[in-house]
């Protein structure tokens, strides 16, 4: 899936464009490129919220368009394919990055303002805000949108396209499993 198109599927567009509107409007502007690029990658792979904080500088493969996932759930190792949007939005996010921190002082991916690894724990009070900036209500009864339900929608954005296309999704069911880890 193309990062700039995060997920065209069910009339999610809209709101993920809204999401990252939102998230352009962070300051300061590296928080803002963080986020769109957090929110951008969860969308477009499905990586779970802590794999994306855990992901260091040595397991962004820009050049071979992949990710190499370290510690999955059970302890598992996977490597992860990304399409070359997805690549060139993550190379921009590292050229602001390194320019803000010449001298970095973690090997994470994704840094704070302050240069440290992102903490997992502190994503969904920001997500939070961007959801309320995007103007995306959750239904009466419902709870409001999770930054890991981005996960959910790339696995119906993949079922739709293959019952949509046609094609036996039984078989492609454990291709879908290995996938996402």
């Amino acid at each position: 899936l193309h990062f700039d198109a995060v997920l065209q599927c069910q009339g999610e567009q809209r709101g993920h464009s809204a999401l990252l509107a939102a998230a352009d409007a962070l300051r300061p502007a590296l928080r803002a490129l963080t986020w769109r690029s957090l929110v951008g990658l969860l969308a477009v792979t499905g990586l779970r919220t802590g794999e994306a904080c855990r992901l260091d500088r040595t397991d962004v493969d820009l050049d071979d368009a992949m990710l190499t996932v370290r510690d999955s759930k059970f302890g598992k190792h996977r490597q992860v394919p990304i399409h070359a949007s997805t690549a060139e939005a993550l190379h921009s996010y590292r050229q602001s990055r390194d320019r803000t921190f010449t001298a970095p002082g973690t090997a994470a991916w994704f840094v704070s303002t302050r240069g440290s690894r992102l903490n997992e724990a502190n994503l969904p009070a920001t997500f939070a805000r961007l959801i309320a900036a995007a103007g995306i209500q959750a239904p009466a009864g419902q709870r409001r949108p999770r930054l890991h339900d981005l996960r959910h929608s790339l696995c119906m954005t993949i079922l739709l396209g293959w019952y949509r296309d046609g094609v036996d999704v039984q078989a492609r069911l454990p291709w879908l499993s290995t996938y996402l880890g």
